[in-house]
């Protein structure tokens, strides 16, 4: 997941000491190098735990509605919705009480600028977590992604290019819309669908730019460029992110996808132990690091972990 903030260094505070998270990766917007791109996920930045931004100082506030992703939530340990709700109350975040459903327990939040975050209670999942700088025990830390909400004005649309097109299973119905279901796990691999007569969302900070879909390799990224294409559907070349290759579409109600790949990776271009911490260039932007980093405001980061804390 990609989204919009306005000030990064508050971006920054909220989700590695709110929320807990790890800062794996500060770098830019490759399309825009003068604005951070910041990544965030477990202790390794493990595809399916990564939240990403591209903060810009001085955006406006967008507007959830349709044609948008306007809710990602998070995988947690079954029984700590307490604890987070007693933690994020104490914190003074904008947060709701939790709320039971058919199949799971939901928290609902908002971060700084708005973005709607829900902490779901899940069993099961075997993801470690991050447990380092936050003061968050292991056993109530964040596990990675868990799923995605798209509001979109009709639903057999979207659930068309979901299940008949990218291979998703149409898992349960519910009074607020469906849910679509990549196979292979559970975590990390739904994303929920709702109709809605809302006005068209506006995108902006505290909205998510595009849904990102994991491929193994280029091989696989390929071989759905070319059945997109083949279906009809507007697909990009193959993009280099340094840390991964991508290729970005439009689903029918407007929600911008994307297909990555798992590999290369973070740690190509820095060690385990120190991702994060420095502002990192891919080789093609590199030669204009001084004048990049005089357009940057000023970051501070969570310190680097122990070898101890890497490990957990």
């Amino acid at each position: 997941m990609t989204a919009i903030a306005e000030d990064p260094q508050r971006n920054v505070d909220f989700y590695t000491t709110v929320l807990g998270l790890r800062l794996v990766k500060r770098t830019v917007n490759f399309d825009a190098p003068d604005t951070y791109h910041l990544y965030y996920g477990d202790a390794s930045g493990r595809p399916s735990t990564l939240l990403t931004f591209f903060p810009w100082p001085g955006a406006p506030n967008g507007r959830q509605g349709t044609g948008l992703t306007t809710a990602t939530a998070f995988s947690l340990p079954p029984d700590s919705l307490g604890w987070w709700q007693q933690r994020l109350q104490s914190l003074g975040v904008d947060a709701d009480a939790p709320v039971a459903t058919s199949d799971e327990e939901v928290l609902r939040l908002r971060d700084p600028d708005g973005l709607v975050i829900e902490l779901v209670a899940s069993d099961g999942d075997a993801r470690s977590g991050w447990d380092g700088v936050a003061a968050i025990p292991f056993d109530n830390a964040i596990r990675g992604l868990f799923s995605v909400t798209m509001t979109e004005q009709l639903l057999d649309p979207t659930a068309e290019m979901l299940a008949g097109m990218l291979g998703m299973r149409h898992g349960q119905d519910t009074s607020d819309g469906s849910r679509f279901v990549m196979s292979g796990g559970v975590e990390g691999t739904a994303v929920d669908v709702r109709p809605s007569n809302v006005s068209r969302g506006v995108q902006a900070a505290g909205t998510v730019h595009h849904i990102a879909f994991r491929a193994p390799d280029g091989e696989t990224q390929a071989k759905w460029c070319m059945e997109l294409i083949e279906a009809g559907v507007q697909v990009t070349e193959i993009i280099d992110r340094q840390y991964f290759t991508s290729i970005y579409f439009r689903e029918p109600g407007g929600v911008l996808l994307e297909i990555a790949t798992d590999q290369p990776g973070f740690t190509i271009d820095e060690p385990l132990l120190k991702l994060g911490q420095h502002l990192k260039l891919p080789p093609w932007l590199e030669p204009n690091r001084e004048q990049i980093q005089a357009s940057l405001p000023a970051l501070r980061v969570p310190p680097a972990p122990q070898p101890d804390d890497a490990d957990r």
